[in-house]
């Protein structure tokens, strides 16, 4: 598979020159563009066998099937996954109903279309989609293991096609002249490499942040020199049950979603056991927003089972009145957020960092300026009375402030 994906982007996505799809693929096509090699030579195109089905409680009532292959017009080129959404959206789509899709695909989604395909299931929360996949598309680069991470992380069934699925495309989605599917060599023994690799990628949530994104964006100074310009916000989160660390990485800030949503997502994808008591430390380069302080409250509120500490590098506008109110509201909710000292940054560094075995070299003035955030943040927490009592009672305010007293 090569070539470029065509990016739609946003909450419709619509290729207007897409062609509808096929009913089926000659055996030949199949056997040859299905065969699930390990590394996989002279096949440029990627196929995608799709299922439609219209849910209504318990059991799916209807269904439509169809072949989508890469797609070309004048200089554009379409791959299979984003004709079918394409298609879907424009032809199939209705707000009023629930669908389940099932793919079967050639290649597994390349970077740009797993995240377009993220984007669609954010918008329309009543599709579930399921993805079964013969081979692994550049599954060493990072960018595409993130793809297949980011579709986990939204619930999508993500897995190696087997036997099984092979035969069940054979049956509906190729002319067989009712012929019965005959398996190439070694089907089942690259089944479970493929099935490991996977296995692999989706465990492992973090591709560790280089050295100078880390010093760069999580430097606690004020100003920084060009060229990068605006630092971003990158989110690490450690998961733990007791002592021990279930789940770790990192997210950054992505169009029209910051780290914080991303890392709700990825919380609720694990499906934590809601009897157990679990504790999450984060480290981010800005403290929140109103926005995500919100997000973070209610996410709190519906999981009594967490326990969230939230360490911030700086403080993103501070001098705002929402994100004061932000960052009171997260205190109030039992969410504490702190100024990243020494010891934070330590942590972070020697957990989430490509550090090549070298220890944390503290910048210039470190500590001076944990300690104005320290002091910023206690200025913006212990609320003073005459100034919001119209928003609270004085009970609340102390609560309040007795928060803050017992995170110093």
């Amino acid at each position: 598979m090569a070539g470029r994906a065509l990016s739609c982007g946003g909450d419709c996505i619509h290729i207007p020159w897409v062609r509808k799809p096929m009913k089926r693929l000659f055996p030949s096509i199949y056997s040859f563009q299905f065969r699930n090699l390990l590394y996989a030579y002279g096949r440029k195109s990627s196929y995608l066998c799709f299922q439609v089905e219209r849910v209504q409680h318990p059991s799916p009532v209807s269904s439509d099937r169809g072949v989508f292959r890469n797609q070309f017009y004048e200089n554009e080129y379409c791959h299979a996954e984003l004709c079918f959404l394409s298609w879907f959206h424009d032809k199939k789509l209705s707000s009023d109903e629930y669908y389940h899709i099932t793919w079967f695909l050639s290649w597994s989604p390349c970077a740009t279309c797993a995240e377009e395909m993220a984007t669609f299931l954010r918008t329309h929360r009543n599709v579930r989609l399921s993805v079964f996949t013969s081979r692994l598309y550049y599954f060493w680069h990072p960018a595409f293991r993130r793809g297949l991470q980011e579709l986990y992380y939204l619930g999508v069934q993500v897995a190696v096609m087997s036997f099984r699925d092979f035969n069940n495309c054979w049956e509906n989605f190729v002319f067989n002249q009712k012929m019965r599917f005959r398996c190439w060599r070694k089907v089942h023994k690259n089944y479970r490499i493929l099935s490991g690799l996977l296995n692999e990628i989706l465990r492992n949530t973090m591709d560790l942040l280089p050295a100078e994104t880390f010093y760069y964006h999580f430097g606690n100074q004020r100003w920084v020199k060009e060229p990068n310009g605006w630092r971003k916000t990158y989110l690490c989160y450690k998961l733990k049950l007791l002592d021990e660390t279930l789940d770790q990485g990192y997210f950054n800030n992505k169009k029209k979603r910051h780290a914080e949503i991303c890392f709700i997502e990825k919380i609720n994808s694990l499906d934590l056991d809601r009897t157990q008591r679990y504790d999450i430390t984060c480290y981010i380069t800005w403290s929140p927003c109103r926005h995500c302080a919100e997000k973070l409250v209610a996410f709190i509120d519906d999981c009594p089972h967490l326990s969230l500490q939230v360490f911030a590098s700086r403080l993103y506008v501070h001098w705002c009145v929402a994100n004061k109110r932000g960052l009171r509201d997260l205190w109030e909710a039992n969410i504490p957020v702190l100024a990243m000292t020494e010891p934070e940054f330590t942590d972070c560094w020697e957990n989430f960092v490509d550090n090549q075995g070298m220890p944390f070299e503290p910048w210039e003035k470190l500590k001076q300026n944990s300690d104005k955030a320290k002091r910023r943040l206690q200025k913006i927490l212990r609320i003073n009375t005459t100034d919001l009592s119209s928003e609270q009672g004085s009970e609340e305010i102390q609560d309040l402030n007795n928060l803050v007293d017992a995170g110093k």
